[in-house]
């Protein structure tokens, strides 16, 4: 028996809700935000409406299975940290034996219809998208390094990849902008949650920057990387992807993210109080959250 895991309770909630929770759905659909906008891009005129169907009812399947693989593996981890206390295994709502099964059953599912209705590639990127997140960053990297999140980073970036080849068959140059504007994106991002729930991680052994380096480091950093996003997201217009409207929502949504980040730095930097400067850590981890989505 599993002991670090509390037992079966009552849901406060239906059980199918506890299963969406294990999707992580908020996650999936700013994934499929960017799927779409890839599959957009790489259309001529309109996206077909069977792979506007398909491709994301698989590419979302796989984030889903990918997710609740996540939620499975992580499942002592969760059962100390306040922020995921609540999830479906660390309650006993869901065992984790049902989780793993839910888990390989969507992935195979969105294996089955990216192979059968999209193309061949889209579902080896896919497949591969999916490992990458679940196995290699979930299981390996996020215990074994302080730079978990930027090298697991690319996992996550892959959505608008996988919607424009969904379209095309073929890799194209442009879609990696689009790629990299994600990648980018992921590590100030996730240290601004890193920063407020730093002693969570601490305690669950769990290497994040600000536990191993110290949060005046980390905060420094997400500064570095928000100036860096700024360059980097105006490369779509560089490259012609997109005009002069997106660029100027891109260079203003840029400085705000970076006055978020500068503002967080200022607060570590002049020893401000604890719950002041998670305040503004979770305010940064939300504007990053809102930033992503309005770019796309």
């Amino acid at each position: 028996m599993d002991k670090t895991i509390p037992p079966y309770v009552t849901p406060k909630r239906s059980i199918a809700l506890e299963y969406l929770e294990l999707c992580k759905p908020k996650v999936v659909l700013l994934m499929l935000l960017t799927s779409l906008v890839g599959m957009w891009l790489a259309s001529n005129k309109s996206i077909p409406l069977h792979i506007l169907f398909w491709g994301n009812l698989g590419i979302g399947l796989a984030a889903c299975g990918a997710a609740a693989i996540n939620h499975w593996v992580d499942r002592h981890i969760d059962s100390v940290m306040g922020r995921t206390l609540q999830r479906p295994l660390p309650t006993g709502t869901v065992k984790p034996y049902q989780a793993l099964i839910f888990a390989i059953s969507l992935s195979f599912i969105a294996m089955l219809i990216l192979i059968t209705q999209i193309n061949t590639l889209t579902a080896v990127l896919t497949f591969f998208s999916l490992a990458g997140y679940a196995i290699v960053y979930t299981l390996f990297l996020k215990r074994a390094t302080s730079q978990n999140i930027v090298i697991g980073g690319i996992t996550g970036a892959a959505p608008p990849l996988l919607g424009w080849v969904a379209v095309t068959g073929q890799l194209d140059p442009n879609a990696w902008l689009l790629v990299l504007i994600i990648f980018i994106w992921t590590p100030p991002h996730f240290w601004a949650l890193a920063i407020a729930r730093h002693k969570e991680y601490a305690k669950a052994d769990i290497p994040m920057l600000p536990v191993t380096h110290g949060i005046p480091y980390t905060s420094l950093h997400i500064t570095l990387y928000s100036i860096l996003l700024l360059a980097i997201s105006t490369l779509p217009f560089v490259f012609g992807l997109s005009g002069y409207i997106y660029l100027i929502t891109s260079i203003l949504l840029g400085i705000w993210f970076i006055s978020g980040a500068v503002r967080l730095q200022i607060c570590i930097k002049h020893d401000k109080p604890h719950t002041q400067r998670t305040k503004l850590a979770m305010k940064l981890f939300k504007i990053s959250i809102i930033y992503l989505s309005i770019l796309f």
